[in-house]
Parts: C-alpha cells; sequence; structure tokens
C-alpha cells in the first residue's frame, strides 16, 4: 500500500469522524427514528452558521440576514410549481400574497379548500422580494389575513369551484399561530359587516403552533429545551425578530423577566389564559413548577406591546372570541417546546364550546411532519401527515 493510499484513508477516516461527531447528539430514548432527527438538526445548525455568516453581510449593508437563510433554505427545497397527473400546481396570489395554489383533476364539481400557512418563524420561506424581510409584526398577520379574505371572497372561490360551506384554515408552527389568529378574527367578523366575504371557515387544524411568548417555563419548554430542531433560545429570537424587538432581551425572555408580576401591563386575565398548572394535565406538568417572577423587568411589555396582542399570541384571546373559532384539529409533539402551547389552546377551545380533536404524539419532534416523504420518511412523519389529511377528508 503506497504512503499517499494511507494518507487517503486516514484523512477520509478524520473526516467521516468530523462528520459523526457534529451530527451525533444525545436524544430522549422516546423519539421516533432520533438519527434522522441528528441529521435535520445538523443541516439546521448548518443553516444557523448561514445566519452568523449573514450577521455580517447584514450589519455591512450587503443584505438582509433572513434573506441570506431563505437562500440556504431554497437549496435544499423544490421551489419552482410542478404539476402532476393528478394535480394542477401553479403559482397566483390572493390579497396580493404570493400563493401556491393545488388543484386536483377532475373529481366533484365543487371541492373543498384549505388555505394553509408554512412555518419557519415568520421568516423563513418567504415568496416575496428581499425588501420585504424587513417585514414585523403585524405585517406578517394583515397578509394572512388579506390573503385568508381573499381566499374566502365570492370570486376566488368560484374561480377554483371551492364550496363555501368546506373550506379551512391551516399551518404548521409560526403559520400554525397564524392559523390561529385568522380564524379568531374572520370567523369573530359578522358577515353582514364585511360585504367581501361570502364564507367563513368550517375547520381550523393546527400542527405543532406556536401561541403564546409569556412563558418560557411551560413544562415542555423546560423538558425540551436542548431538543432539536426547536431549541428554547432559538424560539425565543424567532420571537424578538417577528415583534420587532431588540435581541438583546433574549436574556429577559428565558428568564420569564418580561412576565414578572411587577409588569402592570398583564393582568390576572391574560395570566389565566396560560395558566399550565390548571390547563394541563398531570401527565404533562410532571415534576415541573412554574417559574413566575416577582419583579424583573417592568418595561418590557411598554416596549414590545405585542408580546400581549392576540394578533400575534392567540393562547391570549378572550374566551367569548375562541367560541366562536370553528371546530378545531391541533397537533402536538412529545419533544417539542411548543407542545404546552398547543395543548393549552385545545382545553381553552375545548372549555369555549368548540369541538377539538386533540392529536398527539409521544414519538413526535417539531418539525416531524417533514418527514412524511422520501428520502427522509420517517414513521412519526408518515402517522402525523397521514392522520391530518383523514381528519380533513372526515372534518371538511
Amino acid at each position: 500500500m503506497s504512503t499517499l493510499t494511507s494518507l487517503l484513508r486516514l484523512a477520509g477516516a478524520v473526516l467521516l469522524s468530523a462528520a459523526a461527531y457534529y451530527v451525533y447528539l444525545p436524544l430522549p430514548s422516546g423519539v421516533s427514528e432520533p438519527w434522522k432527527l441528528m441529521l435535520l438538526d445538523a443541516l439546521f445548525r448548518s443553516f444557523m452558521q448561514a445566519v452568523r455568516a449573514d450577521d455580517v453581510a447584514h450589519a455591512l449593508g450587503v443584505c438582509h440576514r433572513v434573506h441570506l437563510l431563505n437562500q440556504v433554505v431554497s437549496w435544499v427545497e423544490v421551489i419552482e410549481a410542478r404539476s402532476c397527473p393528478a394535480v394542477l400546481v401553479t403559482d397566483s396570489a390572493l390579497g396580493g400574497v404570493p400563493t401556491r395554489v393545488f388543484q386536483p383533476k377532475g373529481g366533484k364539481k365543487l371541492k373543498r379548500g384549505v388555505i394553509y400557512f408554512h412555518g419557519g418563524g415568520w421568516a423563513l420561506g418567504s415568496g416575496r422580494e428581499a425588501g420585504a424581510f424587513k417585514a414585523v409584526f403585524p405585517d406578517q398577520y394583515h397578509d394572512a389575513l388579506a390573503a385568508s379574505r381573499a381566499f374566502l371572497s365570492a370570486q376566488v372561490l368560484e374561480r377554483y369551484s371551492i364550496d363555501p360551506g368546506r373550506v379551512c384554515v391551516s399551518g404548521d408552527s409560526a403559520g400554525g399561530n397564524l392559523a390561529a389568529a385568522v380564524a379568531q378574527e374572520v370567523n369573530e367578523t359578522n358577515l353582514s359587516s364585511d360585504d367581501s366575504l361570502s364564507a367563513r371557515f368550517k375547520a381550523q387544524a393546527l400542527i405543532y403552533p406556536v401561541l403564546q411568548a409569556l412563558d418560557f417555563y411551560t413544562p415542555s419548554y423546560q423538558q425540551n429545551q436542548a431538543v432539536p430542531i426547536l431549541y428554547r433560545p432559538v424560539m425565543a429570537r424567532f420571537w424578538l425578530q417577528y415583534l420587532g424587538a431588540d435581541a438583546s432581551l433574549e436574556p429577559l425572555l428565558l428568564a420569564n423577566n418580561h412576565s414578572s408580576l411587577d409588569q402592570p401591563a398583564i393582568g390576572a386575565d391574560t395570566r389565566s389564559r396560560l395558566d399550565w398548572t390548571s390547563l394541563l394535565s398531570g401527565e404533562r406538568k410532571k415534576h415541573f413548577r412554574p417559574v413566575l417572577k416577582e419583579t424583573g423587568s417592568p418595561g418590557v411589555v411598554g416596549e414590545v406591546p405585542a408580546l400581549v396582542d392576540v394578533r400575534a399570541a392567540p393562547l391570549l384571546a378572550e374566551q367569548g372570541v375562541l367560541g366562536k373559532t370553528p371546530k378545531a384539529y391541533v397537533m402536538t409533539c412529545e419533544f417539542d417546546v411548543l407542545r404546552d402551547d398547543g395543548l393549552m389552546y385545545a382545553k381553552r377551545l375545548q372549555d369555549a364550546g368548540v369541538t377539538v380533536t386533540s392529536d398527539h404524539y409521544d414519538d413526535g419532534f417539531h418539525g416531524c411532519m417533514v418527514f412524511a416523504f422520501l428520502p427522509m420518511m420517517s414513521s412519526v412523519g408518515q402517522r402525523s401527515m397521514n392522520n391530518f389529511i383523514h381528519w380533513l377528508d372526515q372534518n371538511l
């Protein structure tokens, strides 16, 4: 064996070891097919490295940090519209918002319709041009609402042959947040007071939604703070980016200083709407204890008022508003920091008289539904996708 061959083999072994070290991550024993989650996490961490690199470009005024991250995301996603024999796929717009339309070919004359908001921390995967990445709350909410109103208009329903009595709003993660907020607003509005609407949502389907930013010490935040792909600090950063707040507030959010008892803008009613000690079952509360500070940073909510705005945090809505929303499907995963947001929302909806299907995955993790297809197909990915579609089929 030549010296060169030996060196190449040694270099290969070193690279494999380095790759394995980068990918490997200790995970809870109950996670479905952990090696696939490790690979997804390694990819996500690579994205975060891109964000750090983009911070330099952002500081120099070259481009917005989210723009570069979106470019990285686009490299691993199919972004062009591709039709197949059964479905026509086109790019269009609803209420001025870029929209991808999937239309089944053939079938019944009138079809069921779902408007779906994708996840990505209210920032990733946007179809808008680079300048729009400076958008912060309530811009994303207004876009979602404009698209929904257009979707529910008589013109659009007729154009796509959609049955006005069989329409649903849905979304995952940050998209689930937008879907919940839109469902509250659209179904709260009286048809007679909005001539542009000819229908109401019959159903809302929320996939591991993010619904509040006042408590970063729910049991799921405590249990899963180091579980990929959505680490606890990452979620705090997404919230601050979405709300247009200073990134330096991250430590205050992670310490629950922003929701301390000396915050004058957070009343007892608001706190009761995310009181997980009463809204969660003992199975989910486990041994965890609330973290509620007597004194903290009382000016934070004044500086970031959207923290208590129900359009940004749908879990904080009044019971009367929740009671007017349509029947709901709420998917949650055990190994997800957002698990308790979804479970608390499901409980509050039920208490308000809404019919709720709570679909929980004991082996699931945030984003698991992306593993419903090849090449990274997994059991929990397939089950979650199939059950989601089955619920829509039975309830829409």
